[in-house]
């Protein structure tokens, strides 16, 4: 696609206008951190019979190998509010999602620590820096990366959405995609809630923050530790559980995955997602009905089981909330809206949604 000069020149003011943006976001006071840190939680370890041999030191035999933990980092600030905020990344990303944007803005990290929230960031088991898995995996170099920029709604590669929160710039699109990274064993649900339940054992009670195939992990964590008291997703796709018996039908798409099926749970586990508050939102450039344009169409799909699902949940005495940010004057969010260039206006449709809820104490 060639570029004109009044192009290149409007490029150049956009970036010289995100650059001047993002200093002065970043030349905002000073945060006062109370403490910070990291550690690993949850995970399993296994040990090779026989005797470690320090002769033989790089035989596994009487040797231990620990894996499938999750990582964590976390940061609170003075004055802290009573219920930290766990942010769980989507596929193919890792705690990076939320910390600096691709063009160098502060993310729901430091936005929701300047609000006094305390943050736990996680890479989830086999991913990120919890890489050790107990199951093994090939990681192969393919190229994928246009792949992603459709699939996320940046715009329908090469071209941009008209309206997108997602700065046009070379350097923050290279910054994008090196912040991909692979699973480094399979996508294993019950792992990853497994460990997140044990990270709130820790930690005590908090507001866990999924994106996209976080979304699944994320209820089944509020389903298995009560100390989770509010659930805020970003994109959910896949994984929407329902109760036996009321199971909708496959939602039909163009997307490069096909349909769209729910999962199947017991009554008693389903109520447990009834006690607590839960936002689910979705950004913009989503097909509102079915599209041969396979990525609009994809989160279509996400956006309509998701409905759906509320409306369940509410159905059976629950408070879900679905918000579609067009519908409420939020315009032109990608897959990610929690780093957008106008990720400051999420930020604060979410605290008033905290606040309307009491979980902003």
């Amino acid at each position: 696609m060639k570029m004109t000069l009044s192009n290149k020149m409007a490029t150049i003011v956009v970036s010289l206008a995100m650059f001047s943006s993002a200093n002065a976001q970043n030349k905002q006071k000073p945060m006062v951190i109370e403490e910070q840190g990291s550690f690993a939680i949850g995970g399993t370890k296994k040990m090779e019979e026989g005797k470690f041999e320090l002769s033989n030191a790089l035989a596994p035999q009487g040797q231990t190998f620990h894996a499938d933990h999750a990582y964590v980092y976390y940061q609170i600030p003075q004055k802290a509010r009573k219920y930290p905020l766990v942010f769980l990344h989507g596929a193919g990303q890792s705690k990076k999602t939320w910390e600096t944007t691709p063009d160098g803005r502060e993310g729901f990290q430091n936005i929701f620590l300047r609000r006094m929230f305390p943050v736990y960031l996680v890479d989830q088991p086999r991913r990120g820096d919890a890489g050790r898995s107990m199951v093994e995996t090939t990681i192969k170099p393919i190229a994928d990366e246009q792949f992603w920029f459709t699939q996320f709604r940046i715009g329908n590669y090469p071209d941009y959405f008209p309206n997108v929160q997602f700065p046009r710039d070379t350097a923050s699109l290279e910054q994008f995609y090196r912040q991909m990274t692979p699973n480094t064993g399979p996508f294993d649900s019950n792992v990853i809630a497994g460990a997140l339940s044990t990270l709130f054992d820790k930690i005590g009670a908090g507001i866990l923050v999924t994106h996209s195939q976080g979304g699944g992990p994320g209820w089944s964590t509020a389903i298995k530790n009560s100390r989770v008291k509010a659930v805020v997703a970003f994109e959910p796709y896949s994984s929407f559980m329902f109760p036996k018996g009321e199971l909708p039908q496959p939602i039909q798409s163009t997307g490069l995955f096909g349909e769209l099926k729910a999962v199947e749970i017991p009554l008693a586990d389903f109520e447990k997602l009834t006690k607590i508050p839960i936002v689910v939102y979705y950004g913009d450039n989503i097909a509102k009905q079915p599209s041969k344009v396979w990525n609009m169409d994809h989160w279509r799909s996400g956006l309509e089981m998701a409905r759906i699902w509320a409306a369940t949940i509410n159905k059976h005495g629950g408070d879900a909330t679905v918000v579609h940010l067009p519908e409420a004057g939020i315009h032109g969010n990608t897959h990610f809206p929690f780093s957008d260039l106008n990720n400051i206006e999420v930020a604060n449709h979410l605290s008033k949604w905290l606040k309307e809820k009491r979980l902003s104490l």
